[in-house]
């Protein structure tokens, strides 16, 4: 329980150690036994795609993640900077089904790379491809599916706006629709940040993967309570 409202509120390790009259090493050793234990639950993502699809499942919600990081001199910093959110972080990929419930979470990478990138890191499309399934993503992961037009495309994005131009109806319809689609995994992705550690991360970085696939768990069944 000291490790789940350490989860939870995100107090330091020593103030709560002090509180419940335990050593911070004690506390620290508790919160990564009960990470460890959760993540054991934690599914691969074979897995999940071949379960969705026997399920009779066809479509998939996929979206990325920032996880700020304190900040910290020297290299691996700056790897972790991102441009695109003007911090340091580390960047996660996440599938939803189309009910909103977190089914996978990639390994937290350097958040300087793109979403694109760490998809291709566990050959997503290639994976999605195989299993017949079909990803629903925003603009950030276009391009992501670099099929020919006489493919089915695993991934299916919207249009962006051509620079000094407006998108014809059509287009600006199709990207309403892939916004509602997409709308649960918006929410799943809010349920997941209620774990206050995510909002600045303490623990050591090589921590994060394991942590975030733990809080998932903890997400599912929080959700389904």
């Amino acid at each position: 329980m000291i490790g789940l409202a350490a989860l939870r509120h995100d107090q330091r390790l020593a103030d709560l150690a002090g509180a419940v009259d335990v050593s911070r090493t004690t506390l620290d050793l508790w919160l990564k036994e009960t990470i460890d234990l959760l993540v054991a639950k934690a599914p691969r993502l074979e897995r999940v795609l071949a379960k969705i699809a026997c399920e009779g499942g066809s479509v998939v919600l996929l979206d990325g993640s920032l996880i700020p990081t304190q900040r910290r001199a020297g290299l691996p910093i700056r790897r972790r900077w991102s441009a695109k959110h003007k911090r340091r972080g580390l960047l996660g990929i996440a599938l939803t089904d189309t009910r909103g419930r977190l089914l996978w979470t990639s390994a937290a990478r350097p958040a300087r790379g793109s979403e694109i990138t760490a998809c291709r890191h566990d050959d997503l499309v290639g994976r999605l491809r195989a299993a017949g399934l079909t990803a629903i993503a925003d603009l950030g992961f276009v391009g992501l599916d670099d099929s020919g037009p006489d493919t089915d495309p695993a991934v299916i994005t919207g249009y962006k706006k051509p620079k000094g131009k407006k998108l014809p109806p059509a287009k600006k319809l199709v990207n309403q629709l892939i916004a509602a689609e997409r709308a649960v995994c918006e929410h799943a992705f809010a349920h997941l940040k209620n774990w206050r550690v995510l909002t600045k991360l303490r623990l050591d970085v090589k921590w994060a993967t394991r942590l975030v696939r733990a809080l998932m768990i903890l997400t599912q069944h929080e959700i389904a309570r």
